[in-house]
């Protein structure tokens, strides 16, 4: 099949958000049989631009609104080097989160399984011992060790006929629920790199819609097209955004 959507075409985007908000309204617990690869590939990249797009206007919207500080990017900038930093938070946080909050939207017990682990990790972290996903503590050990008998304890369970039978179901008749669950969970989750106040809590549908966006359409690609394409897309845009935090703006 030819390839007809140049990325310089308006009508390309605006086929994109069409399918995205189909998809959002109404979605849908198959993958997509009708692009090839190449297509999958320019439709991530045209998704990409308009996620970056949505990302900076929210962003330059905020600045004139409220702009908290983000206690995440200034603990990280801190603890790592240039380069470190990079491959943390472009490479590392970026398949972890994708692993949590996308991998399971198709059900597989190994899947499952590994998005439960993740999952237990994040919240321990986050709302237990009030840690960052990527600090080396005190508590790092007991959130990777409890996170890993999750792992196993899940698969375990979750692969059985019976249980295997039960989940499968389950994805099916409620994918459009767990698909909304991954979404808010993923946007929300991410009030934690606030400092956690009244405030923050009030604003946090605004503070947390850049990530609700991306949710969505990481969601989307990740069931239409496959894991690595969200993951991709996740990947390029950490790796834009911290890049951007190394330019002498001042």
């Amino acid at each position: 099949m030819t390839i007809s959507y140049p990325f310089i075409k308006p009508k390309y985007y605006k086929s994109l958000l069409l399918d995205l908000m189909s998809f959002i309204k109404s979605p849908k617990y198959k993958p997509s049989i009708e692009k090839s690869t190449t297509h999958k590939i320019y439709d991530t990249i045209g998704l990409f631009f308009i996620k970056v797009v949505f990302s900076i206007t929210v962003a330059t919207l905020l600045q004139f609104i409220y702009n908290p500080e983000n206690l995440t990017s200034t603990s990280m900038a801190e603890r790592f080097s240039p380069l470190v930093l990079l491959t943390v938070g472009g490479i590392i946080l970026p398949v972890f989160e994708e692993v949590t909050f996308r991998l399971s939207l198709k059900f597989n017990p190994i899947y499952f399984a590994l998005t439960s682990g993740t999952f237990t990790y994040y919240i321990l972290t986050k709302a237990v011992f009030k840690s960052r996903l990527s600090l080396i503590d005190e508590t790092f050990w007991t959130r990777v060790i409890t996170a890993f008998v999750v792992v196993f304890i899940v698969y375990a369970v979750s692969r059985t006929k019976k249980v295997k039978i039960i989940l499968q179901n389950y994805w099916q008749r409620h994918f459009r629920s767990i698909y909304y669950f991954s979404c808010i969970s993923f946007a929300w989750l991410h009030i934690f790199n606030f400092e956690l106040n009244l405030k923050n809590l009030l604003f946090l549908p605004i503070l947390t819609l850049p990530q609700l966006f991306s949710a969505t359409i990481a969601g989307y690609t990740r069931v239409t097209f496959g894991f690595q394409y969200p993951l991709l897309l996740h990947i390029t845009t950490n790796i834009l955004f911290i890049s951007l935090t190394f330019l002498p703006l001042d």
